[in-house]
């Protein structure tokens, strides 16, 4: 594929100018197995060179060490990003491989000039509630992000893993610029409710793991047995034994596909869903995660790829036969609660 300018849109009617495709910087920091900075830096500015300019990023993504690590190339850059970041998953001091779930507004207004300073900047251009305690109704949460807005520590304010009722209720406290949840060739449930949601409401979406966090790029077959040992993909259903299995042979039409464009899996799998923008009328910014450069320039070729209507339908129904949970523990989702 041919490197080109990323094109760029807005994020839901009240949202922020991002280009087309984002980064996800979490692997850089956490969750993957081991990084290298120099080498997670230089794709950082290969996605800058491309035209990336949402950067997306959470406090609990090595307990604050992401948001520190991309600092630096925030300060350089500032006027020419997007910067994204998440509260609502605290970290007890007593045992740091533990998230707990906190929407209050303590704990809000604490997070807020945390990651400001982990940040070194003076406002936050996208601030996600990373996932929903059920505890708090989301009124009063999004009341509170509303005060930061009002307080000029944040531009636009975005929600993850929202159920559509969830949606509503949030965006007539605020105006809601995007929601972020899983969505790819093999995770579609938030199409049912969420999406239609979105579009009522002129909200953007913001895909995390389109890429099937690697899976969908034939990158590794079975977790247990290819990652590391501190790698969290391991612990998610499809990725493991029998569900991999069978999971890994869902790949073939994708395949198909990327020979006939001469193109790589994942620049197939993430040109569908570039294509949901058309198909279900809203803005759509996926955010592929990634260490490398070359790998960032793969992904953002994914921008100019155009797959046929044949192609599409012969995508179609992988989703429908995947094996497997995205998550153990699927409450913390959107699909959990709505089902």
């Amino acid at each position: 594929m041919t490197d080109r300018t990323m094109p760029a849109v807005r994020l839901g009617e009240t949202g922020p100018d991002s280009s087309v495709q984002g980064l996800g910087c979490m692997g850089m920091s956490f969750g993957y197995g081991p990084a290298d900075a120099e080498q997670s830096r230089a794709a950082l500015e290969r996605a800058f060179d491309l035209g990336i300019t949402l950067y997306d990023t959470a406090d609990a993504y090595g307990a604050g060490e992401n948001e520190r690590f991309l600092a630096p190339f925030f300060k350089a850059h500032r006027d020419e990003v997007v910067i994204a970041t998440k509260f609502a998953l605290s970290i007890p001091p007593d045992d740091p491989s533990k998230r707990i779930i906190r929407n209050d507004a303590p704990y809000i207004r604490q997070a807020i000039e945390d990651s400001l300073k982990r940040l070194d900047v003076d406002v936050i251009d996208l601030y996600y509630m990373h996932r929903r305690d059920v505890d708090v109704p989301i009124e009063e949460t999004v009341g509170v992000m509303a005060d930061l807005v009002r307080e000029g520590k944040v531009k636009h304010l975005g929600l993850s893993e929202v159920t559509a009722d969830e949606l509503r209720i949030a965006h007539a406290v605020h105006p809601i610029a995007a929601v972020q949840s899983e969505w790819s060739l093999f995770s579609r449930d938030i199409e049912a409710q969420v999406v239609p949601a979105a579009r009522e409401l002129g909200v953007g979406l913001v895909p995390y793991s389109p890429l099937g966090r690697g899976f969908l790029t034939g990158a590794f077959t079975d977790a247990a047995k290819e990652l590391t040992a501190d790698d969290f993909r391991r612990t998610h259903p499809r990725f493991t034994g029998d569900n991999a299995s069978a999971n890994a042979a869902l790949l073939e039409p994708v395949r198909r596909v990327a020979e006939a464009h001469g193109a790589t899996l994942g620049q197939v799998a993430l040109a569908w869903v570039h294509q949901r923008a058309a198909v279900h009328g809203l803005a759509v910014v996926p955010i592929p995660g990634t260490r490398k450069a070359d790998r960032v320039t793969e992904n953002a070729g994914a921008a100019h790829l155009v797959l046929t209507e044949e192609e599409l339908a012969l995508l179609e129904p992988i989703a429908g036969r995947v094996a497997g949970d995205r998550y153990a523990d699927m409450t913390f989702t959107s699909a959990g609660r709505e089902r």
